[in-house]
Order: structure tokens, then sequence, then C-alpha cells
């Protein structure tokens, strides 16, 4: 019977999150280059042809699509490789299920999509539930590197709690920054409906939403300094958080004031993704696994247990 290491299957859950990132960006180049509709049905291209690259549209629709395939093998694999595991563990087997129910919905999701020609709500929730699949597999990928056993924190109630607080802002800025796309005049086709609401109004309130967060973060950031402990756990992913957010904002302010250009609208996409699992990384930091004092302080196999007697 098969056999995967734990260090093994850490790089499956890996190169698992890697391609969720990965659809998200291509997923957005439909869209910025709209071709949203380059293919009118679904599963078939159209009417005549299951695969259809007649016109450039229709070819990155196309190649969209088939890279969704390439996202199901590695959620297969991720959940076969927690079966193959040794030990196996079950938190690890439902997380990898919960990634294949998540693409599954993604498909039935994105044939929704097409079928009522991109109305912005549908690409909304195709985005969303991006979001959430790349959330279960920085946890997938997170517990894949630690042993098995309750989790317990290892920070201050005050960090946790503005870790917490990060997480739901930089999750309020996401989903307002859905509603400006929705908006926006990158559609994924010239004729779909858009949201009706004032851009300008929608784009403010998102960049508020950033602002607020990355202050948030440099408040948390300053925190860290009076406890050493949590210092240790978090400086690194919080420095790494700041830098990341600080860098998107400038590319939103770059791209609204030079009419959102679709190369820097691509980047910002990336960007808020690549936030968005440095937001999950940094909450789990907060907590971790740690053995019992009887298995910790356990002595190597091998090694006589000095007589008590």
């Amino acid at each position: 019977m098969v056999r995967i290491s734990p260090g093994r299957y850490r790089t499956i859950t890996a190169i698992a999150l890697g391609l969720l990132v990965a659809i998200v960006v291509t997923g957005a180049a439909v869209r910025l280059t709209g071709s949203g509709l380059g293919c009118d049905d679904w599963p078939n291209c159209n009417d005549e042809r299951l695969v259809d690259v007649s016109s450039t549209h229709a070819a990155i629709e196309q190649v969209n699509r088939l890279f969704t395939g390439a996202v199901a093998v590695a959620v297969i694999a991720a959940v076969l490789g927690s079966l193959w595991r040794t030990p196996r563990r079950r938190d690890l087997t439902m997380l990898s299920l919960g990634l294949v129910a998540g693409v599954v919905a993604q498909v039935v999701l994105g044939g929704i999509t097409v079928l009522v020609d991109l109305h912005p709500l549908a690409v909304q929730g195709h985005m969303l539930l991006s979001q959430i699949l790349v959330a279960v597999a920085v946890v997938l990928l997170h517990r894949a590197g630690q042993p098995d056993g309750p989790r317990v924190p290892v920070t201050s109630p005050e960090t946790r709690r503005l870790a917490w607080a990060l997480t739901f802002l930089t999750g309020v800025a996401i989903v307002a920054g859905t509603v400006v796309t929705g908006a926006g005049p990158h559609a994924g086709d010239e004729e779909v409906q858009r949201f009706d609401v004032d851009i300008a109004g929608a784009a403010r309130v998102h960049g508020a939403t950033v602002l607020a967060a990355i202050v948030l973060a440099v408040l948390l950031a300053m925190v860290l300094t009076r406890h050493r402990q949590d210092r240790g756990v978090m400086q690194g992913v919080v420095s790494s958080w700041i830098f990341i957010a600080l860098l998107q904002a400038a590319i939103g302010y770059v791209q609204y004031f030079n009419d959102v250009p679709e190369l820097l609208v691509g980047l910002h996409v990336a960007g808020a993704t690549a936030l968005w699992a440095m937001t999950v990384w940094l909450l789990l930091s907060t907590t971790a696994v740690v053995e019992p004092a009887a298995v910790r302080d356990r002595p190597p196999s091998g090694v006589p247990v000095p007589s008590q007697g």
C-alpha cells in the first residue's frame, strides 16, 4: 500500500495552494481581456464545439477552464495524500475534502456565471469562493506542518484579538474590492450588466477599509514589542503582511488614478489573494499544537530511564 511521509504530504498541500492562488489570477485575466463570454456555453465552449480556440477570447477562456482541471487534480491528490499519509490524520482529510467540495462548487458557479451572462453577483461570488478556497488551503498547509493534537494559544489575548480584528477588516476590504470591480469597466465583456453603484464612492469605501487594516497591523506590530514571546512567534508574518498591504495600497491608488489599466488590475487581484493568504497564516500563528509534558519530556528511543529506587 502507498505510504506518504508528512513532509511529502506538505509539499502536495503547497502545490494545491499555489494552483488555487494561480487560478484566481487566470480568472482575472479572462475578465480583464474581455473573454468572459469567449465561450458562451457550459460545459461546452459553444453549441457546436466542446473545445474552441478559433478566437483569442475563446482560447483564453478555454485555457482558464483547462487550468481548473489542474486544480481539480491537485485537490484530489491532497485527499488521496491525506489517506496515504503516515500517520493518517482526520483533520487533514476533512480539510482536503473541503477543497474538493469547494472546487466542485466553483465549477458549478462558473457554469452559472456564463449562463447568466456574467451577472456581477455571480462574478463576485466566484471571486469570494476562490478566496474561501485559498483560506482552506492555507489552513491545510499550516496544519500539515504541525503535529496532531489540540491547538492552544501561544500569544497574548491582546495579540489574538488584534489578529482576529485584522482578519475581519481584511475580509471586508476584499468584499468591498469585489463591489468596485462589479461596478467598474472590466466586466469580462462589453455588454454585461454592472452593479448600479457609484464607483468612486465604492472605491473610497474600499480604500478606507484597506487603510484601516494597515493601521491595525501597525498597532499589532507595536503590541508585539511589549510581548517577547508574541514577537518571536509573529514578527515575521506581521512584517510580511504590512509589506504586501502597503504594496497593494500603492497599486490600488495608481490604477485608480490611471483609468484602471488591465495589467495593474491583474497585479491588484494577485496582491489581494496573496494578502488574504498571509492574513489567514497570521491568524493561525496565534495558536499551535503543544505536546503534552509526558510526551515532551520522554527520553529518546534507546536511552535508558534512570532508576527512581
